[in-house]
């Protein structure tokens, strides 16, 4: 049995350095839009994680943990977002 040898990766380009900004734009303002979102939907449920004088109760933790998934989705529907438009303006 002959052993072929390994294919050449295909050629890719290296994103630009504007690409690069723009990414990282569009992860921060992802992050800061989702978290806030996450804020707001722990406050309409009655999970406020900056209540004063609370500390670490149950519902301060689920309003942590929504601005933290929040957060995240942010960044990743971001992230989406600029990979399907730099794949749209490639083609």
């Amino acid at each position: 049995m002959a052993v072929k040898p390994p294919a050449a990766p295909p050629s890719v380009t290296p994103p630009s350095t504007r690409d690069l900004a723009m990414l990282g734009v569009a992860q921060a303002l992802g992050f800061f839009v989702g978290a806030l979102a996450g804020r707001y939907l722990g406050l309409l449920l009655g999970c406020d994680a900056f209540a004063d004088g609370a500390g670490y109760s149950t519902s301060s933790m689920a309003g942590i943990l929504l601005i933290g998934l929040g957060g995240g989705g942010g960044v990743q529907l971001a992230r989406r977002w600029f990979v399907r438009r730099q794949t749209n303006s490639r083609t």
